[in-house]
């Protein structure tokens, strides 16, 4: 439930031991690692996630489209996104809302990150066809074009934007809202009443993720698909409806692995098998047979360098599997819009 802020006095005296219900990104580096990420998921070098050939040259073109949003944030920070008047922000606090909303008045920032985006991507376009008609495509929008498109990605309508421009207008406005949510005070941050929305822009999580070090230690965060922020929920919760008596995890198992074998010439060596960095644990999906959804979730304790948007992007595999046995998934990646262009 959401509750008064506190003053700085007040957060002071707080216990520090507890668990940090809300990490804010740093977009300053959050950009350039998922960047690196999706090109080993590319090259299918990551253990857990396999990628076919296909796919891996959409997640290489998604790697040079966050690699320019890692170059853009460069020339933005510490503050080239204003934040919402201090007045507003609590009012918005008060009434149970997030203080950064992705409804209503968008910073008018976002359309300069957006053409620098473009900018950046037209060297990499030689070549690569589709990308250059993408942005053609996307630099022929008009300004109530690209609102009406903004309005889609952020409201994941399934009709007002074509598939193809999609990933690029949601990844400016990741970039706008990340650089805002990078300047809040997370101590002064309020859960919402729901906790399957962003407590910062009012999102949908893309995916959740176990975190590793510190106060976080073991603990599962969902992962804002717009801001980038994470917020606190704990396993034994469906991230969809909230519910925790039927949740199940479903994961991908190495057709080669033989776990019966590795156990013996464990034990032949007197050592117990090494559980940490087990592949199959590094993207599951988290179903629910209350709402029938499913969420994917990504464990750092198997692979330190796990990215929930860069990760759920690149198992679809896992997306087909979980949607035969019938669930479906509770929120999209903005980085794919699946379905055939408006």
């Amino acid at each position: 439930m959401v509750q008064r802020l506190l003053e700085p006095g007040e957060i002071e005296s707080l216990d520090h031991t507890a668990i940090p219900r809300l990490l804010l990104p740093r977009p300053g580096e959050l950009y350039a690692a998922r960047a690196e990420r999706l090109r080993q998921l590319a090259q299918n070098n990551i253990k857990g996630i396999p990628v076919d050939e296909a796919l891996a040259s959409y997640v290489n073109v998604m790697a040079e489209l966050v690699q320019a949003q890692a170059d853009v944030v460069k020339t933005l920070l510490p503050a080239g996104v204003p934040l919402p008047s201090q007045d507003g922000m609590r009012t918005a606090h008060e009434h149970n809302m997030p203080p950064l909303p992705v409804t209503g008045q968008r910073p008018e920032q976002w359309r300069t990150v957006f053409n620098a985006l473009l900018d950046r991507l037209d060297a990499k376009a030689a070549g690569q066809p589709q990308l250059a008609a993408a942005l053609a495509g996307l630099r022929a929008l008009d300004e109530a074009q690209l609102e009406g498109a903004a309005d889609a990605v952020l409201g994941e309508f399934a009709e007002g934007i074509d598939a193809a421009q999609a990933p690029f207008v949601a990844a400016a406005l990741q970039v706008t809202w990340s650089v805002m949510a990078a300047q809040l005070d997370e101590r002064w941050a309020q859960p919402l009443v729901t906790g399957t929305l962003c407590p910062v822009c009012g999102s949908h999580p893309v995916a959740s993720v176990i975190r590793i070090g510190g106060q976080s230690q073991g603990y599962r965060y969902l992962h804002c698909a717009i801001c980038a922020s994470e917020w606190h929920m704990v396993r034994v919760k469906c991230s969809c409806c909230e519910a925790n008596a039927k949740v199940a995890y479903q994961g991908l198992t190495d057709a080669n692995a033989d776990p019966v074998a590795e156990n013996v010439a464990a034990a032949r060596e007197g050592k117990m098998l090494n559980k940490a960095n087990d592949p199959t644990r590094v993207a599951r999906a988290e179903t629910c047979d209350e709402c029938h959804g499913y969420r994917k979730i990504f464990n750092q304790e198997h692979d330190y360098n796990v990215d929930p948007l860069a990760d759920d992007l690149a198992s679809l595999v896992l997306d087909v599997l979980v949607s035969e046995l019938g669930y479906a998934r509770a929120s999209g990646n903005p980085l794919l819009r699946l379905g055939s262009p408006e």
